[in-house]
């Protein structure tokens, strides 16, 4: 039987290093704005696959996959923000804490293609 944590992850789930990154907007000196990414936190966290779908948008065929990214509860983390893993983009769609005790956080995401 593999060891528990306390979090209720087995011991090595969490063996993904990801990156928590906030969008910051900053006046584009034309009357816009810019958006770019700022890093809150890099974080252990388990990333799993949960589906894939490829639809038409303008003409060209799109891939939409979404994953489950678990991590060590953690506040401030909310949709908008992004996970970054290496050259891999993931943007939170939705955050919950499952159990309500503080000890995991289980985000949904859809990576961003380039």
């Amino acid at each position: 039987m593999a060891e528990q944590r306390s979090e209720g992850a087995p011991v090595g789930a969490l063996r993904r290093r990801l990156v928590l990154e906030a969008a910051v907007t900053a006046p584009d000196g034309l009357g816009g704005t810019t958006q770019t990414y700022d890093t809150v936190a890099a974080l252990w966290a388990q990333v799993e696959f949960l589906s894939g779908r490829e639809h038409w948008r303008r003409g060209r065929p799109e891939q939409a996959v979404t994953h489950r990214v678990t991590m060590r509860w953690r506040a401030n983390v909310d949709a908008g923000q992004r996970l970054r893993d290496g050259e891999r983009v993931f943007d939170i769609r939705a955050v919950a804490d499952p159990d309500g005790g503080r000890r995991r956080l289980v985000c949904l995401v859809q990576e961003i293609t380039p």
